[in-house]
């Protein structure tokens, strides 16, 4: 089968031919059917490498697609079945530990698996696994969104969409940061009340949550922006999940009365309730499909920020 491979650093996503997987005790074979393109397969080329076990590995981590064997001691699945995988389950991080899903075929344990409800269409089936779950427990897990809220999401791009979109939901008053202003309209028809460019904007207006789904030098502006408590006051939060830069700097003064959390991945649950709110359409997210065969420049218009929304290539027929 063909997969999509970093061969090393400095080196561009190679297509190469592999060997068809067979499932081990517990787990599954995919036939990818749809994968997401995420700025975390760029960051695990540009500086993952050496935390890779062996190269070339077979990247990506936003797969769905339809069960095409079982392993020893699976139940509750069979063939046909169509299923998301959650990358950030009780397996490593495909695409980093393991090969992930750029490939025909994909391996994974059947607790990693989210069933893709009918009516669901593939690609969304695949954008949910990272994008719609990170964004979501990120916002609505750890967050802890909800009515009567003073929310802002930093970065409106394939996460950022979903987060904004689930915090309306909840009741929250969304407000927007997001420097690309042709996206300014996506993020109020989601329910966004402003938009501004930079979130320096925001400095002392007392948010109560921010998620900052970007990390380009804008965890600091989020921290300035949520209310600080005092005398038993409730603090605001900032939640954060982008990571833009590898390094973040505040001023210890600035955080005090302020908490300051990260999110990290999901659960198959939270990939799930999202799949329930893209079937009724309360989450929309913008996406553009592509081919199997147009990954590699996929990843670089991701790398160079010309994407809007999410790429999802679509494999064979997509069925």
């Amino acid at each position: 089968m063909r997969a999509w491979q970093f061969e090393g650093q400095g080196r561009p996503i190679a297509l190469n031919e592999v060997p068809g997987p067979e499932p081990g005790p517990g787990e599954v074979v995919v036939d990818v059917r749809a994968a997401g393109l995420c700025h975390s397969d760029v960051m695990y080329m540009e500086t993952g490498g050496r935390s890779m076990p062996y190269l070339p590995m077979t990247q990506g981590h936003e797969t769905a697609g339809v069960i095409a064997a079982l392993g020893d001691g699976v139940t509750g699945w069979k063939t046909g079945d169509r299923v998301g995988v959650c990358p950030s389950g009780v397996a490593p991080p495909p695409g980093m530990f393991r090969p992930g899903g750029f490939a025909g075929q994909h391996v994974a344990p059947a607790a990693d698996l989210a069933r893709v409800p009918d009516g669901l269409d593939i690609s969304l089936g695949a954008l949910a696994t990272d994008a719609g779950m990170t964004a979501y427990h990120a916002m609505v897990k750890r967050g802890g969104a909800a009515a009567g809220m003073k929310v802002g999401v930093i970065g409106y791009g394939g996460l950022g969409q979903v987060g904004a979109r689930a915090a309306v939901l909840k009741g929250a008053e969304v407000h927007v940061a997001e420097v690309k202003e042709d996206v300014w309209d996506l993020a109020r028809s989601a329910g966004a009340v402003s938009v501004v460019a930079d979130a320096s904007a925001w400095a002392g207006q007392d948010f109560d949550l921010i998620v900052d789904y970007a990390g380009f030098d804008t965890t600091a502006k989020a921290v300035a922006a949520v209310k600080r408590g005092f005398g038993g006051a409730a603090s605001g939060t900032v939640v954060q999940v982008g990571l833009g830069q590898p390094t973040i700097t505040i001023p210890s003064s600035a955080i005090l009365g302020k908490n300051l959390i990260g999110s990290l991945g999901g659960t198959v649950a939270d990939i799930e309730e999202v799949y329930g709110l893209m079937l009724r359409k309360e989450i929309e997210p913008y996406y553009t499909e592509i081919a199997f065969e147009e990954i590699g420049e996929g990843l670089k218009r991701l790398a160079a920020a010309e994407v809007t929304g999410r790429l999802v290539a679509r494999f064979g027929d997509g069925s």
